[in-house]
C-alpha cells in the first residue's frame, strides 16, 4: 500500500500505511503561507494501536543480533542520503529553513545519525571481582559480575518542529540500535518529513511494528502516546511546560524519561575576548533556524570594558543579515514556524521595550508581505530580572546584560531556570575553563558555538532530564542489568 493518497499522507502503524480516523489537516509553508501537503490526524485509538504494534514487535527485534539491527540503520542512512535533494526541499517547505540548513543540518545530520548508530558497540562490561568473607549470606567466595545494557522496551518519541530530520533520527536510531521499538509522534507543524523517514526505514528492511509514526494536532494524540500501558519510556524534545506534563504522566507509571527541554543560553563575554568570534557565534541566534533552537546563546552577558563595542558590532551584524525567502541563495534568515509564533516573538520585543530595554537592531516586521518573518533583534541595556532575559523567546532575539567581574558574570549566568548550553568567550584560556566549570549548564562552549557530536547532550535544572548523543544515547535508551556469579 502506498504511504500517500490523493487525500494526503497515511499513518504508519504496524508496518502498514493506514488511513487516519480523523482525516487530514494542511501543513503550511511559513515562507509563503501556501499548503505543503496534507498531514494525517490520528485518533487516540490509532495511537494505542501503534503502541500495541510496537509492544508485539519488541520481543523479536530485541533478540535480533545487533549487527543485523545496525545493517538496517546503515541502509536507511544510504536511502536518506540518496534522496537528499527532495527531502531537503520538503524540510525547507515545512520549516522555513534556508536551503543550506535544510540540506546540511536537517537531512544531512539525520542521515549521519542513522549512519552513526549503524556501528555496533559493546553492550556489556566486566565488573572487578569482589572477595566476600563468610557470613550470614554464605561461605567465603569470589563473586564475579557483568553489567549488561538491555533495551528499555517501547519508546514513545515526541519530536520538535525546528528540525524534523535530525531530532527524530537522534531518537529513533539509537533506540533501534539498542533493540527498542518506537512510536514516533512528530510535531504537528512539520510531520511530513518524518513520514519520509519512515518510508526509508521500511525500505531498509525494518520489521513490522518496530517503527510506527502517528501525527495529529489534538492534545489527545500525544497524551495517548505517553499514557499507553504498552509504552516503557518517553523521549521528548520541546518546551519545559509540556515536558513537565509528560513527566507527571510518566511518574505515575514509573516510565523512563529522556527530556530535552527549553534553554536560555548565557554567553559570558569577557573584556579580553575575541570580539569577531563572539559576534559570529552569538549571531547564529539570528540566523540558525531563525533563533528557534534551544541551544542558542540568546542571553549575552558582556563585561563592561567590552559592552559598548560588543553591542555595536552585534547590531551591525544583525542589520547586515538578509531576511527573506529561504529558497534564495543569499538568504540568511528565514521565517519562524507560524503566524502565532511570530506574534509571540513580537510580543516579547514589545515587552522588552516596556521593561526598559533599548532596541538597537530590528524590532520591526520585515518587508515580505507573505510569510512569518521576524527581523533579527538586539535588546541592549537589559537587566537579568527582565522577562526578556529570563524566558525562552525561541526566535531571533538577543538580550545583552552588562557585568563587572568574573564572579558577577557567573552569578548572572547561573541566575536562570534553565541550564542547557552556556558559552564563554575569553582570551585567557585558564579563566575560560575555570568559568565553564562554574556554570550550571549541561554543556559549555569555550570560544565557540560548535558542538562535538559525541559529547553528552542534555540540561541542568528545567532544561531537561538525562543525556544523549554518541554513546550516551545508547545508555539513555537502555537499562543496565547486573549478572553476578561465584568465581
Amino acid at each position: 500500500m502506498s504511504s500517500r493518497t490523493d487525500d494526503g499522507q497515511r499513518l504508519f502503524v504496524g508496518g502498514a500505511w493506514v488511513e487516519p480516523d480523523r482525516g487530514h489537516y494542511a501543513v503550511t509553508d511559513p515562507a509563503t503561507e501556501e499548503t505543503v501537503g496534507q498531514a494525517p490526524e490520528a485518533s487516540p485509538d490509532q495511537v494505542r494501536e501503534a503502541c500495541a504494534a510496537a509492544r508485539e514487535a519488541f520481543g523479536p527485534w530485541s533478540r535480533t543480533p545487533p549487527e543485523e539491527r545496525a545493517a538496517v540503520l546503515g541502509r536507511a542512512a544510504d536511502l536518506i542520503r540518496g534522496q537528499l535533494e527532495p527531502y531537503a526541499a520538503l524540510a525547507r517547505a515545512e520549516t522555513g529553513a534556508t536551503t543550506g540548513t535544510a540540506r546540511a543540518m536537517q537531512v544531512g545530520v539525520g542521515a549521519a545519525r542513522f549512519r552513526r548508530y549503524a556501528r555496533v558497540e559493546p553492550a556489556e562490561w566486566a565488573i572487578p571481582p569482589q572477595i566476600n568473607e563468610a557470613g550470614p549470606m554464605g561461605r567465603a567466595g569470589v563473586m564475579g559480575a557483568l553489567a549488561v545494557r538491555q533495551p528499555v522496551g517501547v519508546v514513545t518519541c515526541i519530536t520538535s518542529y525546528n528540525n524534523p530530520w535530525a531530532n527524530p533520527a537522534g531518537k529513533i536510531a539509537p533506540a533501534l540500535a539498542m533493540g527498542n521499538t518506537v512510536v514516533v509522534k512528530p510535531a504537528p507543524q512539520d510531520p511530513l518529513s518524518v513520514y519520509r523517514m519512515a518510508e526509508a526505514l521500511q525500505a531498509a528492511g525494518v520489521p513490522r511494528g518496530v517503527v510506527n509514526v502517528v501525527s495529529g494536532r489534538a492534545v489527545e494524540v500525544g497524551e495517548a502516546a505517553v499514557d499507553s500501558p504498552d509504552v516503557d519510556m518517553v523521549s521528548f524534545t520541546g518546551s519545559t511546560a509540556v515536558g513537565q506534563r509528560i513527566a507527571e504522566v510518566c511518574g505515575r507509571g514509573m516510565k523512563r524519561q529522556l527530556m530535552e527541554l527549553g534553554g536560555k543560553g548565557a554567553a559570558v563575554v569577557f573584556d579580553d575576548a575575541d570580539l569577531a568570534s563572539a559576534v559570529a557565534g552569538i549571531g547564529t541566534t539570528f540566523s540558525f533556524y531563525s533563533g528557534q533552537i534551544c541551544t542558542a546563546p540568546t542571553r549575552v552577558l558582556a563585561q563592561r570594558g567590552v559592552y559598548e563595542r560588543l553591542v555595536d558590532q552585534l547590531a551591525s551584524y544583525a542589520r547586515r543579515l538578509k531576511v527573506g525567502d529561504p529558497r534564495g541563495p543569499d538568504t540568511v534568515v528565514g521565517p519562524v514556524i507560524s503566524a502565532a509564533h511570530r506574534d509571540r516573538v513580537e510580543s516579547y520585543v514589545e515587552l522588552g521595550r516596556k521593561e526598559g530595554a533599548v532596541v538597537v537592531a530590528g524590532g520591526e516586521r520585515p518587508s515580505p508581505e507573505r510569510g512569518f518573518y521576524v527581523a533579527p533583534t538586539l535588546l541592549a541595556d537589559c537587566t537579568n530580572d527582565m522577562r526578556v532575559a529570563r524566558e525562552e523567546i525561541f526566535g531571533p532575539v538577543v538580550t545583552v546584560v552588562p557585568f563587572d567581574d568574573e564572579d558577577e558574570g557567573v552569578a548572572l549566568a547561573n541566575d536562570s531556570d534553565y541550564g542547557l548550553i552556556d558559552y564563554v568567550w575569553s582570551g585567557d584560556v585558564a579563566r575560560a575553563f575555570r568559568t565553564a566549570r562554574r556554570l550550571r549548564a549541561g554543556g559549555v562552549g569555550v570560544n565557540t558555538v560548535a558542538r562535538n557530536m559525541e559529547a553528552p547532550f542534555g540540561g541542568f535544572k528545567r532544561s531537561g532530564v538525562g543525556r544523549d548523543v554518541g554513546s550516551y544515547a545508547l545508555h539513555a535508551y537502555s537499562e543496565v542489568q547486573a549478572i553476578v556469579w561465584p568465581g
